[in-house]
C-alpha cells in the first residue's frame, strides 16, 4: 500500500472541531483558513485526497486565493479533482463576494481621502480582471463616489479610451472631479507608455472643461500605482 494510502484520513475521521463545516459553526468563518473555506465549497474529495487537500493544492497550483478568483471556470476543470459542478461553484461563490463589495460600497458613498482608499474599494474587483478595463470614478464636492462608470474593456488605447466618452459620463453625471482607474492583468501595476499619453491627453481635456482629474489608478494584483503619488499628473 502507498504511503499516501496509509496517512490518508477522511474528513469524517477527524476530530469534529477540525473539520471545516463543523469548525466554521462552532466559531465562525474568519477562524478558518482559505483552503478550509474552499474545502466547503468542494464539499468531496477524491481517493488519497480530502477536500482540504484539494483546496490546498488548488491555493499552491494558483498562486493563492486571490490569483484563484481570476480562473475561468473552464481552468478550474483542469484541475485534478475538480469537476463541472465544484467549479461552477468556486466560480460562483468568488462572484458573489465581488457583488456583494460592490453593493455595500455603493450604498456608502465611499469618501476619497487617498488613492489607498482607491484601491482599498475597487481594487479587488479589478485585481481578478483578465483583460483591462478602464473604468472612471465620479465624485461629487465631498470627493465621495456617486457612480462607477466603465469607459471600454480590452486593449487599452488611445482609440480604445477617448476623452469624449469619459467627460460625457462626468457631465452627465453631475462631476464634480473624477478619477481614472484600470488594471493590469499580469499583476505589474507600473504604468505603460500608452498608460502615460493617454493620461496626460485626458488630463488636458479635463482642464479645458473645468473637471479635475484627481488621479489615475492602476491595479495589478494586490498593489497599485497612483498617478497623484508619482507625480505623473
Amino acid at each position: 500500500m502507498a504511503d499516501t494510502e496509509k496517512n490518508f484520513r477522511s474528513i469524517t475521521a477527524w476530530p469534529e472541531d477540525e473539520r471545516p463545516r463543523e469548525k466554521l459553526e462552532r466559531f465562525g468563518p474568519d477562524k478558518l483558513t482559505d483552503a478550509e473555506l474552499i474545502a466547503i465549497l468542494l464539499r468531496t474529495g477524491i481517493k488519497n485526497e480530502s477536500a482540504v487537500d484539494i483546496a490546498r493544492r488548488i491555493l499552491y497550483e494558483a498562486g493563492g486565493v486571490e490569483n484563484l478568483g481570476r480562473m475561468s471556470v473552464a481552468s478550474l476543470k483542469r484541475v485534478k479533482g475538480i469537476g463541472p459542478a465544484k467549479a461552477v461553484t468556486i466560480g460562483a461563490a468568488f462572484q458573489l463576494g465581488l457583488r456583494f463589495a460592490r453593493a455595500n460600497n455603493s450604498e456608502k458613498w465611499v469618501q476619497i481621502r487617498s488613492p489607498k482608499d482607491v484601491a482599498k474599494f475597487y481594487g479587488p474587483e479589478l485585481s481578478i480582471r483578465t483583460v483591462e478595463i478602464f473604468q472612471v470614478l465620479i465624485l461629487n464636492t465631498n470627493n465621495r463616489v456617486t457612480k462607477v462608470i466603465q469607459i471600454s474593456q480590452g486593449h487599452l488605447s488611445a482609440a480604445a479610451v477617448h476623452p469624449r466618452e469619459i467627460f460625457k459620463a462626468a457631465i452627465d453625471h453631475l462631476a464634480s472631479s473624477i478619477i481614472l482607474m484600470h488594471n493590469h492583468p499580469s499583476g505589474n501595476p507600473a504604468p505603460s507608455n500608452e498608460d502615460l499619453r493617454l493620461t496626460k491627453k485626458i488630463v488636458a481635456g479635463g482642464e479645458l472643461l473645468g473637471i479635475s482629474v484627481r488621479d489615475h489608478v492602476i491595479i495589478g494584483g494586490n498593489d497599485y500605482t497612483s498617478f497623484a503619488d508619482e507625480g505623473y499628473l
